[in-house]
């Protein structure tokens, strides 16, 4: 390609940027520094189908299996891709793909005069492909997806309707190809007006978001120009509201797949907190998630693109609110928040500041949405103020600039730049690398197209990018160092300084040699403040410009020097630079999710997160699942200073020995022993490696029918959905779960051999880590870490705060309340179970062999006999067993329902017992079943009130239905004894009770004297009910020593005693009651003693003393 000018607002030198060789070596091809291997890629669901297949997909062995597979079905281009035949078929290398997305920055590089001769372009290219192949970076998917495919194949195809501003001309011109000009940007955002069919308008944004997606792009929108629905129209009548609308473009989204690669269109929903609508808005998930939770229960799939998640609308996009400070300032004073009117910008109504944020909170609780936008705080480290607000980001809430305009990105792998021997981050090698990347996501603003006028001008105006890295949680973890602590945001802050301190050096120095972004004059003073205000980050001062809020800078006490060095020069020569020649672009970086960029680099954690979990499922949209392992633990471990067998013993405990070998219950003897081959255990043991459950493994696809058949099942047998091969040949549950764990692991280090208590919170994760974990990152450890990033990033931080299911609204309002006080720019919260389907899980979704076969799972041995032939107690230990080990009272009330009510038989004794409680007369009759157990109770009061009557009538049925129930008296009278309410007093008409704090007191009192034989709650007593003594307190102690005797003074006691000697006890717990009250003498509250009170503080005795 020839060379020509670019005409920008400040041009440069036109000379292009020299590069240096890093990674690779001068006459060295730079594939030959990678040994490459062919591998078959297969991904199966759960049941063992194959739902993606792929031969000889050539990769370096370095590659797990896992990155291999998303190559091969997500990255490779499946047509048009010419062969050594003259045929076109699939890409089935890495080579092809890096390739042609480098050769293609390559061309249009040189092209624009970026490199400063052809050896720099050389070096460029190897150092990007070795960057690509070798996992130390990758850029978004939309460029894995379209970049090169045009100048490599010479695919084509007629144009979209896309835009581009030809940089030879400055001129906007409509694209005549679908792929010569590539579409590579990721991350969009689009403005709306409040029109409904005129360009810009809601039915044109429709045309324009799929233009978005088909190329697996995702936009973000602020609706809030669209008036409310109690606003006029021009013509009369009114509006039929945002609402609406919303509804019709969430299913314009959901009707388009990018290629069928991706899940559903990613889009953000961004509202302003003031919208006359905001609250129909915030509720409109939770609200749909009811009508999911309806059509689930009717029997539709749960699954998240199921047909009830299917039927309801608002699940295409993720809804966040635009908060400005003044709400939270209305908020903290207790005042009323004004809704404004979009036609008249007056208000329209107003409403409870608190009553806003209670709603907005309890949403978030119950379905995660909506998130969180910080909109002065965003505005305040805005470079571009005059070119308009910031009111809307991406999907995932990294990047946030004008309305209409567009970001690329790419992630750099911090693990690759980490030693883990001498724990020595490589920052020379990260600063290179933070400079090749930047240029290249510049080189794709100029190649790109875009699907409207406006966001190619704008993008090409201000040219933003969106550098980031991943791994973090792992780099963090493999060194030792708590995901929540001081140390490890520390070490992030520095990293996120580098990354956008060095960017922003590079931008300058394209700047100086091919111009600043248009706008940028127009802006310079804002944007120069904002450096200046990273930079004071960098040193921790307090001289920030123009901020409300000032965000937390780099702890030096934490930080290590070298790291904290690099940082500040960062920056140092980012501002310096930037005052000298300007940037060449408005925006640098920011942390992206890198979800599937992050598998494909064998990243353990995405982003900034910590990890999920240290085992996790991962579900495909296309079909099948992943198990992912962190693979740093053994690292860190090693470097904690842990012994290699004491390794391999924590690791196994976690992640499973994933063989037969020496596992209980089920091993090669005993499978042996239940009719399989030596082939056939081979291969069941070979499976086991990526089989999250054992019986992954046994069924007909790994085994084949030949096998099945042999050992006595038929074809409709092992078809069924329900067929279990393990339990159908003899294995109980118990079994299998012992086995399960040995083999496929515990899923967590918690309880593992040798690992010190200490380390555990050096694996904690976002989540509880399986069955057995308990511990987890707590919210504030994510927000914390986010805070420490934030002041270094040019846009923000696509990250989810995971909190556990049992979270409270409260805890939803802290964590949000946080992130604005630490100058947090947006944040999401995701309490697990929120939604009834994650696509990140960290449990098997097979929910039939999951559900709990109560009796089997507790009884050992008891379980190999016929569930016919469990004597009572056998079942009542399992009931219990479940019971203790239950975290909700879900399998308590299947239990009740299952208990048959006892009826009395229609002739049964009792008594009725009169007596005056406090004056009051009161008849309470009982009856009993026929081995003298009560059943039931009647209250009769004398001359009382009618509601007071009825009440006690009402009281004492529901008593007696519990009693028929099963509930045990004791219960009832534990709970009932002591209550104080009028009337009470002195108890006449019964021989044993002389007092009572209330009726209800007086009724229990009776009824535990007379059918528990409680003589504790009674004043006197009878001789022949009377248990003298305290067996728990006998002396049994016997001195040896026959000299060393004390003879005690004699004590006469009654005759009445029949010779027993009374102990007195005294009960020195210091236990207070809730019904107890104040020591008239002292003030102190009194302890029961017996049935009355006593002060152990001075003394005083209550009741009947």
């Amino acid at each position: 390609m020839g060379k020509s000018s670019i005409k920008t607002a400040a041009k440069g030198t036109g000379k292009g940027l020299e590069f240096q060789r890093y990674f690779t070596k001068e006459g060295v091809n730079v594939y030959d520094l990678f040994k490459y291997e062919k591998r078959t890629s297969v991904i199966r669901n759960p049941a063992g189908d194959a739902v993606f297949e792929m031969n000889n997909v050539e990769v370096p062995d370095s590659w797990s299996q896992v990155a291999t597979d998303i190559l091969a079905q997500k990255y490779f281009r499946k047509a048009g891709v010419p062969q050594p035949d003259g045929t076109t078929s699939s890409e089935n290398s890495i080579k092809q793909v890096a390739h042609r997305m480098a050769h293609c920055w390559q061309s249009w590089g040189e092209r624009y005069n970026y490199f400063a001769s052809k050896k720099d372009s050389s070096i460029f290219y190897d150092e990007l492909v070795y960057m690509i192949a070798g996992q130390l970076a990758a850029p978004n998917s939309p460029q894995w997806f379209n970049t090169g495919l045009h100048s490599s194949y010479g695919i084509t195809g007629k144009p979209q309707g896309h835009y581009f501003v030809n940089p030879e001309t400055d001129q906007l011109e409509k694209s005549t190809s679908a792929y010569e000009r590539p579409q590579p940007h990721a991350c969009f955002i689009l403005s709306v007006s409040d029109d409904l069919v005129n360009d810009g308008g809601i039915m044109d944004l429709w045309v324009r978001e799929a233009r978005i997606f088909k190329y697996g792009s995702g936009v973000g929108t602020n609706f809030s120009s669209i008036r409310g629905e109690s606003e006029k129209l021009s013509g009369g009548g009114y509006s039929s509201g945002l609402m609406s609308f919303l509804k019709i473009g969430d299913r314009a989204a959901g009707a388009i797949k990018s290629g069928g690669t991706t899940r559903r269109a990613a889009k953000m929903v961004c509202l302003d907190l003031d919208h006359p609508e905001i609250e129909g808005f915030v509720n409109w998930k939770v609200e749909e998630e009811k009508k999911v939770a309806a059509l689930i229960a009717a029997g539709y799939s749960s699954d998240y693109e199921g047909e009830a998640y299917r039927t309801v609308s608002g699940q295409n996009s993720n809804n966040s609110v635009r908060v400005p400070n003044a709400f939270f300032k209305a908020l903290e004073n207790g005042e009323n928040w004004d809704l404004i009117g979009r036609i008249s910008g007056k208000p329209v109504k107003s409403i409870s500041a608190e009553k806003l944020w209670q709603d907005i909170s309890f949403a978030t609780w119950a379905c995660a949405d909506p998130g969180m936008q910080y909109d002065t705080t965003i505005n305040e480290w805005h470079t571009c103020p005059e070119g308009g607000r910031i009111n809307a980001s991406n999907p995932c809430s990294e990047y946030m600039f004008l309305d209409n305009t567009a970001c690329n990105l790419a992630s750099i792998n911090l693990a690759h730049f980490f030693d883990p021997q001498t724990l020595v981050f490589d920052v020379k090698g990260f600063e290179h690398a933070c400079r090749v990347w930047t240029v290249v996501l510049e080189i794709s603003v100029l190649m790109a197209q875009f699907p409207s006028k406006e966001v190619a001008q704008l993008s090409f105006d201000y040219r933003t990018l969106g550098l980031g890295y991943a791994n973090l949680g792992s780099m963090l973890m493999v060194a030792g160092i708590p995901y929540d602590s001081d140390k490890a945001r520390a070490i992030g802050g520095a990293i996120t300084a580098i990354l956008t301190g060095t960017a922003y050096s590079t931008s300058a120095e394209m700047a100086k040699e091919l111009g600043t972004f248009k706008k940028y004059e127009d802006n310079k003073k804002h944007m120069l403040r904002v450096m200046r205000n990273h930079r004071y980050a960098a040193y921790n001062t307090d001289a920030y410009e123009g901020l409300e809020i000032a965000p937390p800078g780099i702890d030096p006490k934490y930080c290590p020097d070298y790291l904290l060095s690099a940082a500040c020069d960062s920056w140092d020569k980012a501002v310096e630079l930037g005052e000298k020649y300007g940037y060449r672009n408005a925006q640098t970086t920011v942390i992206a999710p890198t979800g599937t960029i992050g598998l494909v680099m064998d990243c353990d954690t995405t982003g900034i997160e910590p990890d999920f979990a240290l085992v996790k499922f991962k579900k495909l949209s296309g079909g099948g699942y992943f198990k992912i392992i962190n693979q740093s633990v053994p690292g860190a471990l090693r470097n904690l200073g842990y012994k290699e067998h004491e390794i391999e013993a924590i690791v196994n405990y976690a992640k499973g020995a994933a063989t037969l070998s020496a596992a209980p219950h089920i091993n090669f003897d005993s499978l042996a022993a239940k009719g399989f081959t030596q082939d056939e255990l081979e291969k069941i043991d070979k499976s086991l490696l990526a089989a999250f459950e054992i019986g992954f493994v046994f069924n007909q696809w790994s085994l084949g029918e030949e096998c099945l058949n042999r050992l006595g099942f038929k074809s409709e047998q092992y078809s069924s959905p329900d067929f279990n091969l393990l339990r159908a040949i003899g294995f109980n549950r118990q079994q299998i779960a012992e086995a399960n764990e040995y083999i496929c692991g515990t899923m967590t280090v918690e309880g593992a051999p040798y690992l010190k208590e200490e380390h555990y919170d050096i694996f904690d994760c976002a989540n509880k880590c399986g069955q057995k974990g308990e511990r987890y990152i707590h919210a504030h450890g994510h927000i914390k870490m986010m805070a420490a990033a934030q002041p270094f990033l040019s846009g923000a931080i696509s990250k989810t705060v995971n909190l556990p299911n049992e979270a409270t609204v409260e805890e939803i309002k802290d964590c949000y309340e946080l992130s604005w006080k630490l100058g947090v720019k947006a944040n999401a919260l995701y309490r697990d179970g929120s939604k009834l389907s994650q696509p990140l899980s960290t449990k098997s979704s097979d929910s039939k062999e999951d559900k709990l076969d109560t009796v089997e799972e507790v009884l050992g041995q008891a379980a190999n006999v016929k569930l016919s032939d469990l004597t009572a107690d056998q079942v009542l230990e399992a009931a219990r067993a479940i019971l203790e080990r239950s975290t909700d009272t879900k399998f308590k009330r299947q239990l009740s329902s299952v208990v048959e009510r006892k009826n009395l038989p229609g002739k049964r004794g009792g008594f009725t017992q009169k007596a005056a409680v406090g004056g009051q007369t009161i008849f309470v009759r009982t009856g009993q079943y026929e081995d003298g157990t009560l059943g039931e109770i009647f209250v009769d009061m004398h001359k009382e009130g009618a509601t007071f009557r009825s009440l006690m009538n009402c009281f004492s049925i529901a008593v007696s239905v519990g009693l028929q129930y099963g509930v045990p008296l004791e219960e009832f009278v534990d709970k009932f004894t002591f209550t104080r309410f009028e009337p009470s007093g002195m108890v006449s008409g019964h021989d044993n009770i002389k007092s009572a704090t209330s009726i209800v007191d007086y009724i229990f009192r009776m009824l535990g004297y007379e059918y528990l034989n409680r003589t504790d709650l009674v004043h006197v007593l009878t001789e022949q009910k009377v248990i003298l003594g305290n067996p728990q307190m006998t002396d049994e102690d016997v001195n040896s020593d026959t000299t060393n005797t004390f003879v005690e003074t004699p004590v006469s006691v009654s005759t009445s005693l029949s010779g027993l000697q009374l102990k007195p006890v005294l009960d020195i717990s210091g236990g207070g009651q809730s019904d107890a009250p104040a020591c008239g003498n002292c003030g102190h509250i009194m302890v029961r003693s017996g049935t009355c009170y006593k002060c152990l503080n001075c003394g005083t005795q209550g009741g009947c003393s």
